[in-house]
């Protein structure tokens, strides 16, 4: 200890400016990926009211406690049974994770749909939807969806928005409001480290984790729906 303070001491203030400066340098660097998502997405987040008619909705996981939708994830199914009550979508594409037998996001996410009216045939599942870039991938390159309204809380909205258009999907995105409760801001402070590996994704565009064969699903739920 003794040591630093004379090495902090010795170079005197060009020293301490230089620090200063590595640490700014530092925060602004890690901003960066955060202020890449607002840019992209700012323009392109919604109410429920505002949302443009995009066909199909899609519903990120949130987990589940005793097999039942966490409150979060709750509000996010609640506002899109919203998005199709009101016509603004006509299939609600849910993908969350079912790595384990036990765990099955999608299918507690469409019981929840189907008690709030969502009729069961207008509800597609995808089960390999482990992260958010995984779920906008697979969305468009097995499930073939090329416009959509991503629901989800305001914390992650233009994250998921920013990671659908770079998968390829026209997107808008719903953000469901919540109390700034310990898990708001937890979400929050999530975020900008999430940013990070966000934007590494949208550059690099890796395969998901779980790819595998086209789905049809989306197109005959909608094509089923205009009969």
């Amino acid at each position: 200890m003794h040591r630093m303070r004379e090495w902090w001491s010795a170079g005197g203030a060009r020293r301490r400016r230089r620090v200063t400066q590595a640490v700014m340098a530092g925060c602004v660097l890690g901003l960066l990926p955060a202020t890449w998502t607002h840019a992209v997405a700012d323009s392109r987040v919604r109410t429920v009211a505002e949302a443009p008619a995009h066909g199909v909705a899609v519903v990120f996981g949130a987990g589940l406690r005793d097999g039942r939708p966490t409150p979060y994830l709750a509000h996010r199914l609640d506002a899109a049974a919203e998005l199709y009550r009101t016509g603004k979508v006509r299939v609600v594409l849910v993908t969350g994770d079912n790595s384990r037998v036990e765990y099955d996001e999608p299918d507690a996410m469409r019981g929840y749909l189907t008690g709030l009216g969502v009729p069961d045939d207008r509800i597609v599942s995808d089960y390999a939807g482990f992260d958010t870039w995984d779920s906008c991938a697979r969305a468009r390159r097995i499930f073939g969806v090329e416009r959509a309204v991503l629901v989800t809380q305001g914390f992650h909205i233009r994250r998921a928005v920013a990671l659908c258009r770079s998968a390829g999907i026209d997107a808008y995105g719903v953000a469901v409001a919540e109390p700034h409760d310990v898990t708001w801001y937890y979400g929050g402070v999530r975020e900008l480290f999430a940013a990070g590996k966000a934007s590494l994704d949208a550059a690099l565009r890796p395969d998901p984790r779980f790819l595998g064969d086209r789905e049809t699903g989306v197109h005959e739920a909608l094509a089923a729906e205009g009969r």
